[in-house]
């Protein structure tokens, strides 16, 4: 099959593949900007792309578009170095300016590739992937914004992350040119603006990816996504109806109509009485269930709020600007 055999069908699906993964990358860098200009929409969001069976179709589709492109630029990468010595991912008329990435293609795929497995650990492994299992963790699956808390709260992240967005920026600054003279459209009017095109457009995805990076560590330092009241009462809302299975939809109505504050008191008030002992007789079997629930609920209150709340008069998380005072 010549897609497969010859050198350029296998071009032909790297520029498919690539294409689907270019989109990728723009729907994700806005996605990253809704959780910045709105935290709150973006948990709505990853409410939305959890173990449903659309997002699990698109993430399946996705990883199959990855091994794709990796696969065949690993066979193209061996087939150049068989037939040219040291030059890879060989292209005509190649620039000087290019000419590193182009050589290096392999190299910058493989750090991406590393970058792209944390990435997942932090993320994927946690939320979607924890659904997929039925598992149940300490924190919602849906509540995006603390995998942001925990990802940029480790120092290491932002320096890995801007390592992996240079790398990328490399990689794309060679790969969308090519990608379209891979397809045919070899023009020596359009392959120079294409290369403007393509040059602009990762210099802007990357620049973007990196200033969200450091919002994101900023505000996770700040620990704005543990203490933000509107993000609160959204995690609340996520663990209620947890509830029912153990204490019934009565129980889930009281604590659905309760603000954040009252939910916690009303959790933390209903596990020390389960702490009494003549409640395990009371329950019978059901009591060591409701206890461990209870349990974990408690627990995750106190994970938010492990630090103090967030000063009014201080710098705004979103957006690094100073907060309007309230006093007069």
């Amino acid at each position: 099959m010549w897609l497969s055999n010859s050198s350029v069908g296998r071009k032909f699906i790297m520029a498919i593949t690539g294409a689907v993964l270019v989109l990728f990358l723009t729907f994700h860098c806005l996605m990253n900007a809704v959780a910045i200009a709105w935290p709150a929409a973006y948990n709505s969001v990853c409410l939305f792309l959890g173990a449903n069976w659309y997002a699990l179709i698109a993430s399946a589709g996705l990883a199959a578009f990855i091994v794709v492109h990796i696969i065949y630029a690993v066979m193209l990468t061996l087939q150049n170095r068989r037939a040219r010595g040291h030059e890879r991912y060989a292209v005509s008329h190649r620039p000087k300016s290019v000419e590193w990435s182009s050589q290096n293609m392999l190299v910058l795929g493989i750090v991406i590739l590393a970058f792209l497995v944390v990435h997942m650990i932090q993320f994927w492994a946690k939320m979607q992937l924890v659904e997929i299992l039925g598992e149940h963790t300490k924190i919602p699956a849906a509540a995006g914004t603390l995998f942001l808390q925990e990802a940029f709260q480790q120092p290491w992240t932002l320096i890995v992350y801007c390592i992996g967005f240079i790398a990328l920026w490399f990689h794309l600054n060679h790969g969308i040119w090519s990608m379209f003279q891979s397809v045919g459209w070899d023009s020596t009017v359009w392959i120079p603006r294409l290369k403007k095109i393509g040059a602009w457009w990762c210099s802007i995805v990357v620049v973007l990816f990196i200033a969200e990076a450091i919002v994101f560590t900023v505000n996770a330092n700040r620990h704005f996504y543990l203490n933000d009241p509107e993000l609160r009462e959204q995690y609340k809302d996520m663990v209620v109806p947890e509830y029912e299975d153990d204490f019934g939809p009565a129980a889930v109505q009281a604590l659905s109509s309760a603000s954040y504050d009252d939910y916690v008191q009303m959790v933390k008030g209903q596990y020390q009485q389960m702490q009494n002992p003549q409640a395990a007789s009371y329950f019978g079997d059901k009591y060591e269930g409701m206890i461990n629930f209870l349990q974990h609920q408690v627990d995750f209150i106190d994970y938010l709020e492990s630090y103090p709340a967030v000063d009014e008069e201080a710098v705004a998380p979103s957006t690094g600007v100073a907060a309007p005072s309230t006093q007069k």
